[in-house]
């Protein structure tokens, strides 16, 4: 610390140059950076550094040398003994007993024969341990990089010993992570699995083939990939993960899900994993529950490493293997899948101690510190995770799913933040929803979405999205739904009436997408099929739905139908993110409101210096309407959410259009222009070079 003096910010509390309300606090923040920095201390000292440690998965594990042995490492404290058995030793518990050290690992080291591995590849395998009670267990290895489900046998997975004999090659590495890294994340989230319209779990392959063409293809240049970690339950979305380094056999090999993300970045976009480190599953024949017979070795003991809620484990991040196990994984996803980041997923059940079960957030600053409410072991790692993946490679991208409002979340280390680069904005989809449900168009409150939309913390950058997969699922509605709902079902032709719900449903989807995507953050993400008003929910096969996947699929076939009125969704949505590249407003200075008029319905803002307007007026539509605008110069509409090619009415005529300003201040801006704004529209308005 630099010094006690009150108008000196002490060292791990930089963030106070930033938001000097957070000073009541600083002490705390101190505390955690200080945790931090001596973690990174003593791993520099016992292990070679916190990026030699986090490649845990070099060494535990199964490996095989270069002679053909195979050389296989697990820790499991409590058990009394151990040893490796499968389809190679007819499952012989006696043959190839380990060896334990004094830190509870267990190893051996089977020989080759004559250089050829001993477990034949895509093998089955497992660990079979005598606890300390006496008792005989098998567990999957903690590291198995592949394992398989066969549901006609048992819904338990089985551990595989992979081994394939011609190694992936990656063909795209010419092009850079830096090459690749978005100055303006437009963020395409994800499902392999859902990704065809069929009536089954979609591939690797088929996502490469026929998913991957169509974001890129929108202008989106992220991929957030769901659902990817081993999860024992299809219906759990991915986040029931009971392998952490075996990503999901459902949708094919570990090369295909390698292909998809090679060439995904030959079309320069990154790929980021849905990442569960928040919990785990709670199986013990197939996870990581009761491993060594304790319910303490990865989690918590008691009922402090139960979520009640999820009906889970919750990890123990204060030990040593266990941080090697979690930083680890992450390593291992970026090394050996060459992943480019990570959305974290829970992290507000991982900061505190309630894990937000019962607890609302009022942005008091109290709420946010103080050993009563934050877990500080969980912070620690979360800022260690940030602090291995940054200094590993500065063009990682990782983003916190926190719906507390965190202070620093998305500060740096040395600054006594946690670390991420994004943080999502979770407020914003209940808003749009909560206006859909319970509010009718004339009452909308102009002052309250402006709000919402730039209610975040200052230098700390947000993910705006106006729906995500939690919006899709079933029990709730898309979008789209809330607005149309049934007559989805028979008035989505162009060949059928456009009726006043579906003109407005259409109008409304490309407003509140506009709105989000130009004043809500710094990134914006969709879910997949949202984009072009995916008709009905997501439901995943269970016992409550007959085991059916008629929800359990992306419906491209109403996109790829001309007849529909689908693609007019999806072209705006695709003009959208083409538009944001060109003119950056993502990656631009939070927007200046001008305007927000209640009873016009009017809001205008500028950002990245273009002029935003918008008329949310279900009826009253305006000419020659008077709006501020900084730059003096002409203007011309670059993006109008009512031409005819987006299903509008094409009411402004682009020819005729050119709008001259006038220097005379209006609305705290120095010049004003005159437009003609139809109702339920949003424009877009660029200078003139």
């Amino acid at each position: 610390m630099t010094s006690n003096q009150n108008d000196e910010i002490p060292e791990g509390a930089g963030i106070l140059s930033i938001d000097p309300w957070l000073s009541p606090f600083k002490w705390d923040l101190v505390k955690r950076h200080k945790t931090a920095i001596d973690w990174i201390d003593r791993l520099e000292r016992d292990e070679g550094g916190i990026v030699k440690f986090s490649q845990g998965y070099n060494s535990f594990g199964l490996h095989v040398l270069e002679n053909g042995d195979i050389v296989y490492r697990e820790w499991a404290p409590n058990a009394i003994e151990a040893s490796i058995i499968g389809d190679f030793n007819n499952w012989n518990r006696g043959q190839y007993r380990m060896t334990k050290d004094s830190y509870g690992v267990w190893s051996i080291t089977l020989p080759s024969n004559n250089g050829v591995a001993l477990i034949p590849h895509n093998s089955k395998i497992k660990l079979a341990l005598t606890l300390a009670n006496g008792a005989s267990v098998d567990r999957l290895p903690a590291w198995i990089k592949r394992v398989t489900q066969d549901l006609s046998v048992s819904p338990v997975y089985d551990a595989v010993f992979w081994n394939p004999p011609h190694k992936y090659e990656w063909k795209h590495d010419n092009v850079t992570r830096a090459q690749r890294h978005p100055l303006s994340a437009k963020i395409y989230e994800a499902h392999v699995g859902i990704s065809t319209s069929e009536l089954r779990v979609g591939t690797y392959n088929e996502f490469t083939r026929d998913t991957l063409p169509r974001i890129h293809k929108l202008g989106y240049n992220v991929i957030q990939l769901m659902a990817v970690m081993e999860h024992a339950y299809y219906a759990s979305f991915g986040y029931q993960v009971t392998s952490f380094f075996a990503v999901s056999s459902r949708y094919g090999t570990p090369e295909d899900l390698k292909h998809l993300i090679d060439e995904a970045h030959k079309l320069g976009m990154t790929v980021l994993l849905d990442v569960v480190h928040s919990h785990a599953c709670k199986n013990v024949l197939d996870g990581l529950n009761m491993f060594d017979g304790t319910d303490y070795q990865y989690f918590h003991g008691g009922p402090k490493g139960y979520h009640s809620l999820w009906d889970s484990r919750l990890f123990n991040y204060g030990k040593y293997e266990v941080l090697r196990f979690l930083l680890s994984n992450l390593r291992f996803y970026i090394d050996e899948y060459h992943f480019d980041g990570f959305r974290f997923d829970g992290v507000t059940s991982m900061l505190y101690t309630h894990h937000g079960i019962g607890t609302g957030f009022s942005g008091g600053y109290h709420e946010y510190f103080g050993d009563g409410n934050v877990d500080a072991e969980a912070m620690n790692y979360l800022i260690l995770a940030n602090y291995m993946l940054h200094k590993l490679d500065p063009n990682i991208i990782t983003i916190a799913e926190d719906v507390s409002g965190m202070p620093g979340l998305c500060v740096p280390m040395e600054l006594g933040g946690v670390g991420f680069d994004y943080r999502l904005a979770m407020a914003i989809p209940d808003m749009w929803i909560k206006l859909l449900k319970e509010v009718n168009d004339d009452d909308w409150d102009m002052g309250k979405i402006v709000f919402e939309l730039t209610n975040r913390r200052y230098k700390e950058k947000t993910v705006a999205y106006a729906e995500s997969h939690d919006q899709a699922l079933v029990g709730d509605k898309t979008l789209a739904f809330w607005l149309m709902d049934k007559e989805m079902y028979t008035n989505m032709s162009d060949l059928s009436e456009l009726t006043p719900i579906i003109d407005r449903g259409i109008a409304l989807h490309k407003v509140i997408r506009l709105f989000t995507h130009t004043l809500g953050g710094e990134a914006y993400l969709n879910f997949e099929g949202n984009e072009f008003g995916h008709p009905e929910w997501l439901d995943f096969p269970r016992d409550g739905n007959g085991n059916s996947f008629w929800y359990a699929r992306r419906q491209w076939n109403v996109l790829d139908d001309h007849l529909l009125r689908y693609k007019y969704l999806n072209e705006f949505d695709s003009a959208m993110q083409h538009t944001e590249e060109k003119y950056g407003w993502l990656r631009s200075e939070p927007a200046y409101v001008s305007l927000k008029h209640e009873g016009d319905k009017m809001i205008v803002f500028e950002r990245a210096g273009l002029l935003f307007i918008f008329n949310l007026h279900p009826t009253q539509s305006y000419a020659d309407y008077r709006v501020g605008v900084q730059i003096p110069g002409q203007y011309r509409i670059v993006l109008d959410s009512d031409e005819q090619k987006f299903g509008g009415h094409a009411r402004i005529d682009h020819e005729k259009s050119k709008f001259f300003t006038t220097p005379f201040a209006w609305n705290g801006r120095d010049n004003f222009i005159q437009v003609y704004i139809p109702n339920r529209v949003g424009l877009v308005l660029a200078k003139v070079d």
